[in-house]
């Protein structure tokens, strides 16, 4: 397989088909363009007409957009482990992935993914504070739906890679959590993938400034 991403700095929409492939270790190539560089977009279209990453190339097909690359890669390398195994979580799992893949706009554009910057005394409008407390009610749910001190709902899955750039966002942004919220970023945060990305982020050159990828 190979995954066709952007920086790992600011491609928060990377990370996530990124991580869910390499916390279940499984074998692919990483493919990367520095977003918003001369011959960006025309090297990307080369793999993806719509002209965004990340794109998943496996034995022949070509699979865009996160979600759909997470839940190909459930179905056709995990034997459907990228999910819950219960149904009732698994459909919350879903119903959570559902609402970030479209909502949390405020958030998005007040606070872009950033891992090699820590902003201190941010300022929070009431839009993003509104967005801020729906995810935070969000990861409470799951957690105590699934009773879990790990991960949102047990076993690492597809819901904590989706969340993992929010991890960095609220981290990086110096968002105040409650306790076991803040563990929970602990937690992601400490993932030798995570750690791996973060490492790689750092290793990045490029500036993109004000830029939602």
């Amino acid at each position: 397989m190979q995954l066709v991403i952007g920086n790992h700095n600011y491609s928060s929409w990377s990370l996530r088909a990124w991580l869910l492939l390499r916390q279940f270790g499984l074998d692919f190539e990483t493919v990367r363009i520095a977003l918003f560089t001369p011959g960006a977009a025309e090297q990307i279209k080369r793999y993806n007409p719509a002209g965004k990453v990340p794109v998943l190339l496996d034995n022949g097909l070509i699979i865009w957009d996160s979600l759909s690359i997470c839940e190909y890669i459930s179905e056709q390398h995990l034997d459907g482990k990228g999910w819950p195994a219960d149904p009732a979580l698994r459909a919350h799992a879903r119903s959570s992935c559902a609402e970030m893949h479209t909502g949390f706009m405020a958030l998005r554009h007040a606070m872009p993914m950033n891992c090699r910057r820590t902003v201190e005394n941010v300022v929070i409008s009431a839009e993003v504070q509104q967005d801020i407390d729906r995810i935070l009610q969000l990861w409470s749910g799951a957690l105590n739906l699934s009773a879990s001190e790990q991960f949102l709902y047990g076993e690492f899955s597809i819901a904590d890679a989706f969340y993992a750039p929010v991890v960095y966002r609220l981290t990086g942004y110096g968002v105040s959590l409650p306790e076991q919220l803040q563990a929970y970023c602990d937690r992601v945060l400490a993932l030798p993938a995570c750690q791996e990305w973060l490492k790689l982020a750092q290793q990045e050159s490029e500036v993109i400034e004000e830029e939602e990828v």
